[in-house]
């Protein structure tokens, strides 16, 4: 059986379903869904808005849509992809732009039998003691500090008339009172 390799040219515009057994190079743009057993390569050129269910694709070109891949999904330099990945593998080369999620799989973790004990070597050979911290103080409430309303002279109309507001000035500096809170520590 030889490899066979479809390719739909820069001027192709496809609209639907396209389901197949071999690979698929994609010059133009396609429209709908895309089922293949094989890979699908995505030109430069080459514009996909779909969902995709491959074994491995290649984007070169842009992608709009999920793509579900058994194998892998490389995204390269000129590569422009909005979806979803879904793949055992991702490659994503340097200056692809790529904007969605990516979904690897279950993560496995083994667990351990219930025959196998983990053993002496296995546990940590230090444990920091706990630090005692002290225990906090209580806060005293702030006290209120009342600032001492602004006091409103009057001018005297040879005051308002010549601007001299100099004397009116100091006298109110003096009778100003400063007021200073200490927090308890």
């Amino acid at each position: 059986m030889t490899d066979s390799n479809t390719v739909v040219g820069e001027s192709i515009l496809i609209k639907g379903n396209l389901e197949g057994d071999e690979d698929l190079t994609v010059q133009g743009r396609i429209e709908g869904s895309i089922n293949l057993n094989k890979t699908l390569i995505i030109e430069p050129s080459g514009v996909v808005k779909a969902e995709v269910m491959v074994a491995n694709a290649v984007i070169s070109g842009i992608m709009v849509g999920n793509i579900s891949a058994s194998d892998s999904v490389e995204l390269t330099e000129s590569g422009r992809m909005v979806g979803d990945i879904q793949a055992p593998r991702i490659i994503i080369t340097e200056g692809a732009l790529f904007k969605g999620r990516v979904d690897m799989g279950d993560l496995q973790i083994p667990r351990p039998t219930a025959q196998s004990k983990p053993s002496v070597a296995s546990r940590p050979a230090y444990r920091p003691a706990p630090v005692a911290t002290p225990a906090p103080r209580p806060v005293a409430p702030a006290r209120a500090t009342a600032k001492p309303a602004p006091s409103v002279v009057k001018s005297s109309p040879a005051q308002a008339k010549h601007g001299s507001k100099k004397h009116v000035g100091k006298n109110m500096h003096k009778k100003k009172k400063k007021v200073v809170v200490k927090k308890r520590r």
